[in-house]
């Protein structure tokens, strides 16, 4: 879990099936040191480590990604410059689990893309 170390969300909204929050990085987190030195960048992981954690704070249950059917990086997320980005989850549930497509946005620029499969826990 990397929520309230390496980010933590504000402003959870939640209408029918789409959830909407404001994600504040920590741009001190020790991870930024090794990707990449003098230049951090947010990890591709980590981007879908947040879909999965604001997923699970919605359902209130532990979730496990069983299938990342597309995942587009379309912009790099500097923490010291973007410090505070949006994301937007749109849920679809069905009878194996919940398929997410996700959005990471700073304003109206969508940086990050995910749609994918997860399986309750």
């Amino acid at each position: 879990m990397l929520q309230n170390e390496l980010f933590t969300f504000t402003d959870i909204l939640a209408e029918e099936n789409t959830v909407k929050a404001n994600v504040k990085l920590n741009p001190e987190h020790p991870i930024f040191k090794g990707h990449f030195p003098g230049e951090p960048v947010l990890p591709g992981v980590c981007m879908t480590q947040m879909v999965k954690e604001l997923l699970e704070i919605y359902i209130q249950k532990q979730t496990r990604l069983i299938k990342a059917s597309d995942i587009k990086f379309l912009s790099v997320i500097i923490p010291k410059q973007d410090k505070l980005i949006g994301i937007e989850l749109k849920l679809f549930f069905v009878d194996d689990g919940i398929r997410t497509d996700a959005r990471l946005l700073n304003k109206d620029i969508t940086l990050f893309k995910f749609k994918g499969m997860f399986q309750l826990q």
